[in-house]
């Protein structure tokens, strides 16, 4: 049976991702820092879905930890068939104004985990001539709004590198691109200026994990759920970069 493990997989799409794979018959390794929130959950889906779920504790701003879970992703006597880096979190005030360790702890959950993570299970998936890593991205990278932006930009660029480094190899890699979400997220960041946005530019966290796994089994390499953030993302891109930076500090 197929094994996934999921970082960020507490709460929000993380949690959304166990839900969905569980009920598709997937063993999991769930990775998140609560260990209470981890094993309820991970209760939860053996009961309904009668699933193997392990539960790795780990706070993937700390390197050590972070190396951890790395070994975890390239135990070859336990393969991980699907790595999905989910974990992140929003700063909520602009870089000049949040302390240095703040962003670096942050930098270190979004761009240098996942860069951690992606090297342990491309080079063990390769060798086994099969697996997918898939990338929570974020349609704020195609805008300048804070380190937010810079990091999924990042993670964006970087799946695609990897994507042309991995092909014929029978392993993929693919960067799932979700606008607003409805999950808890903006809420743990303390955004509350998202409440001003309308009903109709939030996203499902269900359809979000739906179309982000289509697109593993497509081996695809970006998808942007729903045609509106598909849009707001080609907008973005022939914009006049001013007018971008301009909504995207708007937005924080």
């Amino acid at each position: 049976m197929a094994t996934v493990l999921i970082t960020g997989a507490s709460s929000g799409l993380g949690e959304e991702f166990a839900w969905q794979l569980a009920t598709q018959g997937r063993d999991l390794v769930l990775v998140a820092r609560s260990r209470e929130r981890l094993e309820r959950l991970a209760r939860y889906l053996r009961s309904a879905a009668g699933v193997n779920v392990e539960v790795l504790v780990a706070d993937l701003a700390d390197a050590a930890q972070t190396d951890a879970v790395a070994r975890r992703v390239a135990d070859p006597e336990h393969p991980v068939d699907l790595l999905i880096n989910n974990a992140g979190l929003g700063q909520g005030v602009d870089f000049v104004d949040n302390s240095l360790e703040s962003e670096l702890a942050a930098l270190d959950v979004m761009v240098r985990a996942v860069m951690v993570l992606s090297h342990a299970a491309a080079t063990a998936m390769r060798s086994r001539g099969r697996g997918a890593i898939l990338n929570v991205s974020s349609v704020a990278g195609w805008l300048g709004s804070g380190t937010y932006s810079a990091h999924k930009a990042w993670v964006s660029a970087f799946t695609e590198a990897l994507a042309g480094e991995l092909r014929g190899s029978g392993v993929s890699a693919t960067a799932v691109l979700p606008g607003l979400t409805h999950t808890h997220f903006h809420d743990a960041a303390g955004l509350d200026s998202f409440d001003r946005f309308p009903e109709w530019a939030w996203l499902h966290a269900d359809a979000v994990v739906e179309q982000a796994l289509r697109a593993v089994r497509r081996k695809q390499v970006w998808v942007t759920p729903s045609v509106r953030y598909g849009v707001v993302g080609g907008a973005a891109r022939v914009a006049p970069r001013a007018l971008v930076r301009a909504l995207g500090h708007g937005m924080r």
